[in-house]
C-alpha cells in the first residue's frame, strides 16, 4: 500500500488551510477503533474530515459521511465534549519534514487556543492525541506505556512531546548539484534505494516518480548513470522541493496508486482530498472484505460439517428403523408356530407366510416362545417410534443445510472485491447470519442508507435481468420488486440466486431472452462449474415463502423447466 508520505501530507494540509480554515465543529463521530470524523462547516459549505491512525492506512482528508451506526467509543466522546461550540482555527506542521499535524481549536478565529489535536502519521506508530492549551495530554487514541516503548510513552496527564527528531540528512533546495550527486552516488547501488538512504522525508513513491519523470529506468543503478541522467535527476529533485515550498500540486490517479506531483502518467483529479480518500478507502475496504469473507466462509463450512454429521446420524437411525417390519414379521411367525418351540433353543427357522422362504429367528434361550415374540414386538414398536421421531429432525437438519448451502453459494460468487457494493453485500450476509444466530457480534448490524444492489444485465431483446447477490436481495427481488408481468428464475433444487426478468405489460420474451436468463441463473448457482443445469421459471405470484422460512428460502408451483448453460454465461455477462 502506498504510504501517506510527507509530500501528500503537505498537499492535504495546503488544501485544508485554503478551503476549511476557519470551520465550525458540528459533530464528532468514530466509526471504528482507528477512525474519527469531524463535521466541518464554513460559511459556504459543509464536509467531513476523516482522521485515521490505521497502521497501514493512516491519513487525513476530506471524505464521505461516516456510516450510520452507533458510536460507542470513549475517545470520540471526549472529543465531542471538548470541541462542542468550537472552531478549527489553524492546522500547522509541528516541525519541518515531520508527518505530524497540529489542529488548533478556539471559540473563534483570533481567540486563545483551547485545545490541540496532534495527528501523527507514522505507519504502525500512528496516533491521534488531544491536549489542552498547556499541551498536557487529555486523551490519546492509543496510550503507549513504558512496556510498549522505551523511546516514547504517551499517557493521559503527561506533557505532549513530539516524536523523536529525524536523523540523517534532510532535503534542502539550496543544496548544490555536486553535493547532491556525491551524496547519492557515494555507495553504488540501485538509484531509488540510494536516494532513500541518502535523505530523510522522501518516500519510495516520490523517489520513483522523480526517477521516472527524469527519463531514467526505475531499476537503474547509480554507477550506470550518465552526466545527462544526473542533470535531469537533479532538475526534478529541485522541482519536487520547489513544489513543496510553493504548495503547487497536481493530484491524479496512477496505475498503482496516486500522485500529488503529476509528473508521470496519471488520470488528473480536481483535488488531493478526493484521490487520497478514494485510494485509502478502497484499500481498507479490500482488507475488510478479505477478512470478513474468510471469516464467513470458515463459519459456514464448520456449521455445514457439523450438520452433515448430524444428518448422517439421523439417516443411519432411519436405516436401522427399516428393520421394524422384520421384527414384527418374525414375531408373527413365532406366535403362529408356538408348537415348534423347544426349551433352551437359541434360534428357530420358519417359512415366510407369503414367499415360503425360510427365515431364521434368533431367540433368547432363557425365555419361552411367547416372551420371545413379545420382545420382538417391543423392538418393532421401538424402531417405529424412532422412525417417527427422526424423520422431522432430519427434515429440519436438511432444511438448515439447504439454507447454509445457499449462503455458501452467495459467498463463493462474491469471491473478490470490486467496489463498495461488494463490501456492502458481504456485510448484509454477515448481518443475516447474526440475525439467524449463526454469528455473535458485540456491535449491532450495519445500517446502510441504501440496500445493496443486485447484478443487472440486458437480454438480447433489451429486457432487464436482475440477479440477487445475497438472501436479502433475493427476498427483495422476489417479494417486493417483482410485478405480475415479470418472470422469476431459479435453479431446480440447487442453491442459487433469485433471478428476475423485468417485463412491461404485454411484452413477450423471445427464446433467446429465456435462454440468456437461464444461462445466467445457472451461472449464479452452486452448479456454476457444470455444463448444463436445470432451471425453472414461473410468474412471481407462484413463488411463496413458507411460514418461518429463513431468508431466501422459497417454494414455487406452475414452473417451466429450461436448461441453463453456465459456461456460455461467462461470454455474455458484464458485471
Amino acid at each position: 500500500m502506498q504510504p501517506f508520505d510527507y509530500t501528500t501530507l503537505t498537499a492535504i494540509r495546503s488544501e485544508l488551510v485554503k478551503y476549511w480554515i476557519p470551520a465550525k465543529i458540528e459533530q464528532v463521530y468514530q466509526s471504528d477503533r482507528f477512525t474519527i470524523a469531524l463535521a466541518l462547516r464554513t460559511i459556504k459549505k459543509r464536509a467531513w474530515l476523516t482522521i485515521c491512525w490505521h497502521p497501514q492506512a493512516a491519513r487525513v482528508c476530506i471524505s464521505d459521511p461516516p456510516p450510520r451506526i452507533p458510536d460507542t467509543f470513549t475517545f470520540s466522546d471526549q472529543l465531542r465534549h471538548q470541541f462542542k461550540g468550537l472552531a478549527l482555527t489553524a492546522i500547522e506542521v509541528i516541525a519541518p519534514w515531520e508527518r505530524v499535524l497540529e489542529f488548533q481549536f478556539a471559540k473563534r478565529p483570533g481567540d486563545p487556543i483551547l485545545w490541540h489535536l496532534y495527528v501523527e502519521i507514522m505507519g504502525k506508530y500512528s496516533n491521534v492525541i488531544l491536549t489542552d492549551a498547556n499541551n498536557q495530554i487529555i486523551a490519546p487514541a492509543r496510550q503507549i506505556s513504558s512496556t510498549q516503548s522505551s523511546v516514547r510513552t504517551i499517557q493521559t496527564g503527561q506533557p505532549y512531546e513530539g516524536p523523536p527528531p529525524l536523523t540523517g540528512t534532510l532535503p534542502k533546495i539550496d543544496e548544490s548539484f555536486d553535493r547532491f550527486q556525491e551524496r547519492v552516488s557515494l555507495i553504488p547501488g540501485k538509484l531509488q534505494r540510494q536516494l532513500l538512504n541518502s535523505y530523510r522525508g522522501l518516500s519510495p513513491a516520490v523517489a520513483t516518480e522523480i526517477i521516472v519523470a527524469a527519463g531514467i529506468d526505475s531499476q537503474e543503478t547509480t554507477e550506470n548513470l550518465s552526466s545527462d541522467d544526473w542533470g535531469k535527476l537533479f532538475i526534478y529533485w529541485q522541482k519536487w522541493l520547489k513544489t513543496l515550498a510553493e504548495e503547487q500540486f497536481l493530484p491524479g490517479k496512477t496505475f498503482k496508486g496516486y500522485t500529488v506531483l503529476g509528473w508521470t502518467e496519471n488520470e488528473p483529479v480536481d483535488n488531493v482530498q478526493a484521490v487520497v480518500d478514494s485510494y485509502y478507502s478502497d484499500r481498507i475496504n479490500q482488507e475488510k472484505f478479505r477478512q470478513l469473507h474468510h471469516q464467513l466462509q470458515q463459519k459456514i463450512s464448520n456449521y455445514l460439517k457439523k450438520l452433515q454429521r448430524k444428518a448422517d446420524t439421523f439417516r443411519n437411525r432411519l436405516e436401522e428403523s427399516t428393520e421394524a417390519d422384520n421384527y414384527r414379521q418374525q414375531a408373527d411367525l413365532l406366535m403362529a408356530h408356538l408348537h415348534l418351540w423347544q426349551p433352551g433353543i437359541k434360534d428357530i427357522t420358519l417359512n415366510d407366510f407369503v414367499t415360503g422362504e425360510p427365515i431364521k429367528i434368533k431367540l433368547n434361550p432363557e425365555k419361552n416362545a411367547v416372551q420371545n415374540a413379545q420382545s420382538l414386538y417391543k423392538n418393532h414398536q421401538k424402531l417405529k417410534r424412532a422412525k417417527d421421531a427422526v424423520i422431522p429432525l432430519l427434515d429440519d437438519v436438511e432444511t438448515e443445510i439447504n439454507y447454509l448451502q445457499q449462503v455458501q453459494t452467495n459467498l463463493e460468487q462474491l469471491d473478490s472485491y470490486g467496489d463498495t457494493g461488494d463490501l456492502q453485500t458481504l456485510n448484509e450476509i454477515r448481518d443475516e447470519l447474526i440475525e439467524q444466530n449463526y454469528l455473535q457480534s458485540d456491535r449491532p448490524p450495519t445500517k446502510n442508507q441504501d440496500d445493496s444492489q443486485p447484478h443487472r444485465f440486458t437480454t438480447p431483446s433489451g429486457y432487464q435481468l436482475w440477479v440477487g447477490r445475497n438472501n436479502r436481495q433475493n427476498d427483495i427481488l422476489t417479494f417486493r420488486t417483482a410485478n405480475d408481468y415479470d418472470l422469476w428464475f431459479h435453479t431446480q433444487e440447487i442453491p442459487g440466486s433469485h433471478v428476475l426478468l423485468r417485463l412491461e405489460p404485454g411484452a413477450v420474451p423471445q427464446e433467446a431472452d429465456l435462454q440468456f436468463a437461464a444461462d445466467l441463473t445457472a451461472y449464479y448457482s452452486q452448479a456454476r462449474e457444470s455444463d448444463i443445469v436445470p432451471v425453472i421459471y414461473t410468474k412471481p405470484k407462484n413463488v411463496y415463502k413458507p411460514k418461518g422460512a429463513k431468508p431466501g428460502m422459497t417454494i414455487y408451483k406452475q414452473e417451466t423447466v429450461i436448461w441453463g448453460r453456465p459456461q456460455l454465461a461467462l461470454k455474455s455477462k458484464s458485471l
